[in-house]
């Protein structure tokens, strides 16, 4: 149930009626059409811009499409009023058995309320987190992890079929000094003194890493050179952090659906092929490259290069593919692991990157969009910092991680539900301040507690009403007369609630999980102000000395209760049933 699309429709059809008597012209299009909840709630229920868009195209003015399109809307029984605004807004008001309708829509429907088929279950591949895997995840990954797996959920939601996937970028140097790193801990289980140079990986978080190659191949590495032991020490302990990194989402809540090595498009002609495709498109070729932004030429020293015709899709410049001596740019291999993401067939692509990755964004699409011939769209979604406060002062460095804080510090600070939500209060892009203090303490301002609070009043409620003997089923609630719920708070908290499966295709379409969190909190603000309205006026409690309006009420609460529930479900967080 849409009540905005159901009547967009009627504002669609009151447009054809029109053109079908020549008051409209034939021919319009209707596409521009809006419905939405006018900005001030005193100029109606949902406002449409039909005559503002129609204008222009029709030749005709504003307000007197409006005035035509009112006189037709406001015969629908759906309607109440439909009065015309300014240069030509429609505002309109339903009547109040719609917004009756909607606690009987939600309990029907249960969880499934607000789903949407709009995304047609189109393939899409979400891409996060993607750490290397030389240590644990950190605060950072946190975010991105916490932004993936709600877009992943809110997408699923919205009628899309998804798949997580995990990007390991274990095909670098960084492996190599992860390798050596771990070496040194070999070493160190054997007793002997060693120093981490710079660019080594000093956390203690290697030191069991270490004495587990200890226990697996005894003294067979010691007094050797990198030519004996690299190559297994680097695939040992690239494992052991993949395991790392897995227990550290496991905490988060995250499971990947799919994890793709780096490695694997090397040797085994994959990375050929991708670059085989853009060269069959006449995409590749040999040139010298304009010195880069900010460099005089005299700190330019230009050279023949393998390169990528990228400014046919949209890059900047042309970008390299291939170094002087042959071998491979890091961007070859992400070019190949999107052809081969290209190559499964899914419909959209969708990476999340940390903020320092905002100058590859242009690259990655250009490739995306040669190697799909520009039939797969690609959405970057770039993650901005996160800054960490306790007791007023910046949250201090991992001694396990020896430079940075993470994911399992924050996780076992404040738990992964608290983590979760606070991490989508933000849009994605926008910097975001974490404090400790706040995220746990009870109150209005920290929105988790809010939001479950809300959830958790609801089932106190329940409980109460089912000792005193009503029947709080969702069959025997969905069956009560509604029409008992006319006072404006209840009509309010009603309207909120139809504003849910047109905030879920907003959310989706705009890759917006943060949006869900922030309207949760808008719906939970209307519940508690209901409930708070009740001290003064006993007709607005929930549980009253008659059941039978006892059941009315609860059902709205209900309602409430089961959209928080689906809500948090998506932002991976747990609707509580009472608050400790």
């Amino acid at each position: 149930m849409n009540l905005f699309t159901d009547i967009r429709a009627l504002v669609l059809s009151a447009i054809g009626a029109l053109q079908a008597e020549g008051t409209l012209p034939e021919g319009l299009n209707t596409a521009p059409v809006t419905v939405e909840p006018p900005r001030d709630p005193l100029h109606g229920d949902m406002a449409t811009n039909a005559a503002m868009v129609l204008a222009k195209p029709a030749r005709l003015k504003p307000r007197d499409i409006a005035e035509a399109l009112a006189t037709r809307i406001a015969s629908d029984p759906r309607v109440s009023s439909a009065e015309v605004a300014g240069p030509g807004f429609l505002n309109l008001r339903l009547a109040p058995s719609l917004w009756q309708a909607l606690p009987r829509a939600v309990l029907d429907r249960g969880a499934d309320f607000g789903r949407s088929g709009m995304g047609q279950g189109a393939k899409v591949n979400v891409e996060y987190v993607s750490a290397n895997p030389t240590g644990p995840l950190h605060v950072g990954h946190t975010r991105g992890a916490v932004f993936g797996d709600a877009l992943a959920s809110l997408l699923d939601f919205a009628g899309y079929e998804v798949t997580r996937e995990y990007y390991i970028n274990d095909g670098g140097a960084q492996v190599d000094v992860l390798a050596r790193s771990v070496y040194l801990r070999y070493l160190e289980a054997h007793g002997q003194a060693v120093e981490f140079a710079d660019g080594t990986y000093p956390g203690e978080y290697l030191i069991a890493v270490g004495e587990k190659l200890k226990e697996r191949v005894g003294d067979r590495f010691l007094n050797t050179g990198e030519q004996v032991w690299l190559e297994e020490v680097r695939d040992f302990a690239t494992a052991e952090m993949m395991d790392l990194i897995r227990e550290d989402l496991a905490m988060l809540g995250v499971r990947m659906d799919r994890f793709f090595s780096e490695k694997s498009l090397y040797g085994t002609g994959r990375i050929e092929a991708a670059i085989e495709s853009l060269k069959d498109k006449g995409l590749i070729y040999r040139g010298v490259l304009e010195p880069p932004k900010g460099k005089t030429p005299e700190d330019w020293e230009p050279r023949e290069q393998t390169l990528f015709k990228s400014t046919e899709h949209g890059d900047d410049v042309d970008r390299p593919i291939m170094k002087s001596d042959g071998a491979w740019t890091y961007f070859s291999p992400d070019i190949a692991y999107h052809y081969d993401k290209v190559q499964r067939g899914y419909d959209q692509l969708i990476d999340v990157f940390g903020a320092d990755h905002g100058g590859y964004v242009k690259r990655m699409k250009a490739a995306v969009s040669a190697l799909s011939d520009g039939q797969t769209p690609l959405d970057v979604k770039l993650i901005q910092l996160v800054k960490l406060f306790k007791n007023g002062e910046p949250f201090k460095m991992s001694k396990r991680a020896g430079t940075f804080v993470t994911l399992r510090d924050v996780v076992e600070e404040v738990g992964p539900d608290v983590t979760r939500f606070v991490m989508l209060t933000r849009k994605n892009d926008a910097p975001l301040d974490f404090d400790f203090d706040k995220a746990i303490e009870q109150s209005r301002d920290n929105p988790v507690f809010y939001v479950q609070y809300a959830h958790a009043r609801v089932c106190s409620v329940m409980r109460k009403a089912a000792q005193a003997g009503v029947d709080v089923s969702d069959a025997a609630l969905s069956a009560a007369d509604l029409s008992v719920l006319s006072h404006e708070a209840e009509l309010g908290l009603m309207k909120k609630l139809a504003e849910w499966p047109r905030l879920i295709e907003i959310a989706a379409k705009g890759h917006e999980p943060h949006k869900v969190a922030i309207w949760l909190n808008e719906l939970a603000s209307d519940l508690h102000g209901l409930w708070n309205r009740g001290h003064d006026d006993p007709t607005l409690r929930f549980l009253q000395d008659d059941p039978v309006t006892s059941q009315s009420k609860i059902a709205l609460a209900r309602a409430v209760a089961v959209v928080i529930s689906a809500g948090l479900g998506i932002l991976g967080v747990t609707p509580m049933e009472e608050m400790r």
